[in-house]
């Protein structure tokens, strides 16, 4: 009997030696799975100046949304509020303690207007991207003596408004207003209207070609590969274009859609002739 109860308790500890184990091995390798996991997800500070509770914004949106990429911006406009943009998606303005946030446009009130500091920021990134960015692979309309001001515009063959624009590029020449030509299909790549924009940038002529393709008319020019018409159309989604006519002048400013050469004229300052 006495000899029983020595071998039960010898069996009892072995089990438990190997539940004891067992914990240890699970809890390392929750342990290890949850460093991995913290490596995969990826926040960064784009801010030299960023402040201590920008570590409690970053914490608090990893652990709500493990599978998204933040970085954050900076402080916004709002004192304690910063803007922290989200990997191929929005941009989110979120408070130090990492508790609340919003998505959406955020307005300043001045004496005069309501202004997007959203906007004011898009501006300013435009503006350093055109002011160091080739034009080289655009297709331009100079006008005759010294351009008093510059035009990107992102175009599609196929948008009547883009037609109409480009048959105005002679009196915007004649009022000294550079035209610089991206390319943005609005039906995606590959598409029809890819191809046929991608002919104007693949022949000898690149003005001429971009009139008669514009006009619907039919060319005999192969699509080379080296054509810049996707990077131009990945570019423009990057900045935020997603119609055209799209205009942004070197002050970074994006004016949407058609306007007549008169009024794009008078935004510039300069005088229509």
């Amino acid at each position: 009997m006495g000899l029983n109860n020595k071998s039960g308790l010898l069996l009892f500890v072995l089990v438990l030696c190997c539940l004891l184990g067992v914990e240890k091995f699970v809890l390392s390798a929750d342990k290890q799975n949850t460093a991995n996991d913290d490596t995969e997800n990826v926040a960064v500070i784009d801010d030299d100046n960023a402040a201590p509770e920008t570590n409690n914004v970053l914490k608090n949106l990893l652990t709500a949304r493990p599978d998204l990429e933040f970085t954050i911006v900076g402080i916004s406009a709002v004192p304690g509020v910063y803007e922290v943009q989200v990997k191929n998606g929005p941009l989110l303005f979120v408070h130090e303690s990492g508790e609340y946030l919003f998505q959406g446009d955020l307005l300043q009130i001045t004496a005069s207007e309501i202004t997007s500091t959203m906007e004011l920021r898009q501006a300013e990134k435009r503006r350093q991207l055109f002011a160091e960015r080739s034009i080289e692979d655009m297709i331009i309309f100079k006008p005759e003596g010294e351009s008093k001001a510059i035009m990107n515009v992102f175009t599609d063959v196929d948008c009547g408004y883009c037609r109409k624009f480009h048959r105005e590029v002679p009196q915007l020449n004649a009022m000294g207003i550079e035209v610089r030509y991206l390319a943005f299909p609005r039906a995606g790549i590959p598409s029809g209207s890819y191809d046929k924009i991608a002919k104007a940038w693949c022949a000898d002529d690149k003005q001429e070609t971009l009139t008669k393709v514009k006009n619907g008319q039919n060319v005999d020019v192969k699509v080379c590969a080296s054509n810049p018409v996707a990077e131009h159309y990945a570019f423009g989604n990057s900045i935020g274009i997603n119609g055209t006519p799209a205009i942004i002048l070197m002050d970074g400013t994006l004016i949407p859609g058609y306007q007549p050469a008169e009024n794009f004229a008078q935004l510039m300052g300069i005088a229509a002739e």
